[in-house]
């Protein structure tokens, strides 16, 4: 007969120590493991998982705070729909960023990456690609060869009134940047067969020469609080010159100098090794900028109207640009 006796629950008084102890040890351990996801979740959240990137950014890369950096949350920035492969040549690293990729074709098209007669591609052109792809390029008797150029500074005057009027003084000496610039190069005999551009970025961004004049009123000194600066080679040149054709300021120029010499030093074929970015504006990715001209690889005037049509839409204005560059190092 099953007995129906009330059998008699411990209560908290009458455990044993050492089931006090059981007891204390476990919640110890339920509290270290809510603590550890707590951290980690906070540390997950820290590392930018959960941010959007930017279309543009000017990071640290090589030590530098004027390009763009391979230290990026998600390659593929701001768009959902952009996907990125990694290509290899000899080695040599880079990621290439398009919203349309189908097979290995597409990709180096989108890198503008030119095959030459002698090189070896694995997989094949026609294979069909995915973020996993890693497509890998050997050229025979090629191999990576960088060099520097110089990137020349600017003048820029600013008005102000802690000078007599007309009176000049130099309150920034001018440095010139350093352009680096990757390339694969082909030689046969001692001779160069080919030689393809893999990577140009601005190592070092100019320093302008910024020149104050002594102006008669505070108001006049007021109009134009980033100065005049004067156009330095025909881009420049022609970019100041369409500007103020098209109703933007001196002032306007003055800043679209500033984030182009620092992005790109105005080189319109300027590309990341790590992001892929491309042209005087580092669009990311480059193709972007086939909404204002089918020329947006190789048209320096093409990038600068769409890079002109991003600040606007993005920042309000090129000095809006500006002044989120100057607080951020990219924009």
């Amino acid at each position: 007969m099953a007995s129906h006796r009330k059998t008699n629950a411990p209560t908290l008084l009458s455990l044993s120590k050492r089931q006090w102890i059981r007891i204390v040890a476990i919640a110890a351990a339920i509290v270290m493991v809510v603590a550890a996801g707590i951290v980690s979740r906070n540390f997950y959240i820290g590392r930018g998982r959960g941010t959007t990137v930017n279309e543009y950014s000017a990071t640290d890369l090589a030590g530098s705070s004027v390009s763009r950096s391979n230290n990026r949350a998600d390659l593929r920035g701001a768009d959902a729909n952009t996907s990125y492969v990694t290509v290899k040549i000899n080695g040599k690293s880079r990621f290439v960023l398009g919203d349309n990729f189908t097979d290995v074709k597409s990709v180096l098209d989108a890198g503008n990456i030119t095959l030459e007669p002698e090189d070896s591609v694995t997989p094949a052109l026609t294979t069909k690609v995915d973020e996993s792809t890693v497509i890998s390029i050997s050229r025979a008797d090629t191999q990576a060869e960088t060099s520097e150029t110089a990137i020349a500074f600017n003048t820029v005057k600013k008005e102000t009134t802690s000078l007599p009027q007309g009176q000049q003084k130099v309150q920034t000496e001018g440095q010139e940047g350093v352009l680096q610039t990757t390339s694969m190069v082909t030689r046969s005999a001692g001779k160069v067969i080919s030689s393809t551009v893999f990577a140009k970025y601005v190592k070092k961004a100019p320093v302008d020469k910024v020149i104050l004049v002594g102006t008669g009123s505070a108001e006049e000194a007021a109009a134009n609080t980033l100065g005049d600066t004067v156009p330095s080679g025909e881009k420049q040149k022609w970019a100041h010159d369409w500007l103020l054709a098209n109703g933007y300021t001196e002032a306007d120029f003055t800043a679209a100098n500033f984030i182009i010499n620092h992005e790109s030093g105005w080189q319109t074929n300027a590309t990341n090794p790590s992001s892929g970015a491309y042209g005087l504006p580092q669009a990311l990715p480059g193709n972007k900028m086939a909404s204002a001209g089918a020329d947006w690889r190789t048209n320096y005037q093409t990038q600068f109207k769409w890079f002109v049509n991003y600040c606007n839409q993005r920042y309000g204005s090129i000095t809006g640009a500006y002044a989120y560059w100057k607080a951020n190092s990219n924009y």
